[in-house]
């Protein structure tokens, strides 16, 4: 399997999106459809402060406001009113754990609450969950929130439902909203579906760089908890609901404020022959450049080091992924041992060929790995079926093992890509 290849590039996205965090959005085209309601959201926040008595400290665009009830009003916007129920931010302005915990439980549908655990904004990460049960089945609902460099790359990812050559989902859709991009998702907890533990999420970027993630499923743990009911409890259209409130934003303000300066990277001791790393959309272009001629490309995608494409030979669609490394010097006895082939420049090269690692039916997998003797590690695979997860489709890859060592092994990978 290439080094780390994006298993679901998708369900690990949250935990990648939240500290950078996951990919590709055109600026221009965001503020597009946002720019006309960015005065508007301003002028709202602050009719809103002076309803409930002009909170100070908590400030979204520089503005303060207040915890949003439960209660929606006829554009489908929680309503806020001065009532004593109301949780309030501490005296610096911070809003506590339990505060963010009773939030989400007043958005959800009628029902009992318990396990509940979170984090208030003064952590700079902010989050709530709890078992919910409906009467149905309890399960697992939670709310994670952060910021991400809004028109970035992990906008991008956040809000851009996956392929399916690498994801194996029921639904997923991306829409535009008031407050931004939404992405809808309805899929598992274990890409390969060894268990039948449903995961469904809202994932929202607004044009502020605000990223809420409201996460459910059908079990009361993510993982190794049996099922309690059929589907998770919340619909499509109850996670937008969630996910598309205020309070949230106010929140991840908040946050943003104790979240740590930014530091630039301390390069002193940077060596001055370290390969610079891939970036962007290059290693995918790359590798689709490199397929033989006829070879037509159904599909692609990756981010930074990884990419992958879906081939067609005429035979059959056939998966091939590519990881590009700048530097694995330190792990390089790992990973090419004694009987590895050494080239005439000092290039290592092994090659594997064995089962699939996703549960695909009859799937196999072909794999040149190489790695140059400034460290930079390039491998390459290819699969007998256009995802790794579904049933074979073909004998064998689409590449053979002297094509995909002829891409492994290419000049391309050593100099600028994308050009």
């Amino acid at each position: 399997m290439p080094s780390e290849p994006q298993e679901d590039l998708f369900a690990h996205r949250l935990g990648n999106a939240l500290t950078e965090a996951g990919d590709h959005f055109e600026t221009d085209r965001h503020a597009l459809v946002v720019a006309g309601e960015a005065r508007g959201r301003r002028l709202r926040y602050r009719r809103r402060a002076a309803l409930v008595g002009g909170v100070a400290g908590i400030a979204l665009v520089g503005v303060g406001s207040a915890l949003l009830l439960p209660a929606d009003d006829a554009d489908g916007r929680a309503s806020v009113a001065a009532d004593s129920s109301t949780p309030s931010p501490s005296a610096d302005g911070q809003l506590p754990g339990d505060t963010v915990v009773r939030a989400l439980e007043e958005m959800l549908p009628k029902g009992t609450y318990s396990r509940q655990q979170g984090a208030g904004t003064s952590t700079g990460s902010p989050y709530a969950s709890l078992v919910y049960d409906d009467g149905k089945g309890g399960a697992l609902v939670s709310v994670s929130l952060g910021k991400v460099e809004a028109g970035g790359e992990a906008a991008e990812q956040l809000t851009t439902c996956p392929d399916k050559a690498l994801v194996a989902y029921d639904a997923c859709t991306t829409s535009k909203v008031p407050d931004g991009t939404l992405m809808i998702y309805q899929g598992y907890e274990y890409p390969d579906r060894r268990v039948e533990t449903k995961h469904w999420y809202a994932s929202l970027v607004t044009p502020y760089g605000h990223h809420v993630m409201v996460n459910e499923w059908n079990a009361e743990a993510e993982k190794d908890a049996p099922l309690t009911r059929d589907q998770p409890p919340l619909s499509p259209g109850q996670l937008k609901s969630i996910a598309t409130k205020d309070f949230w934003m106010i929140a991840i303000d908040a946050a943003a404020r104790n979240a740590p300066a930014d530091k630039s990277p301390d390069t002193s001791d940077a060596s001055t022959d370290r390969p610079a790393a891939p970036t962007g959309t290059d290693v995918q272009k790359t590798l689709a450049a490199l397929l033989p001629k006829d070879t037509e490309v159904v599909s692609q995608g990756g981010e930074g080091e990884y990419g992958y494409v879906v081939a067609d030979d005429g035979s059959g669609r056939s998966l091939v992924e590519i990881n590009v490394q700048p530097d694995m010097r330190d792990v390089a006895d790992q990973l090419f041992g004694a009987d590895a082939e050494v080239l005439g420049d000092g290039t290592k090269v092994a090659v594997r060929q064995g089962p699939g690692e996703k549960g695909g039916e009859g799937v196999v997998m072909w794999t040149v790995d190489t790695i140059r003797t400034d460290g930079r590690r390039v491998v390459v695979s290819a699969f007998n079926s256009g995802a790794q997860h579904t049933a074979a489709t073909r004998d064998t890859p689409a590449l053979t093992i002297a094509e995909l060592r002829e891409i492994a092994l290419s000049p391309q990978w050593v100099q600028p890509m994308g050009r």
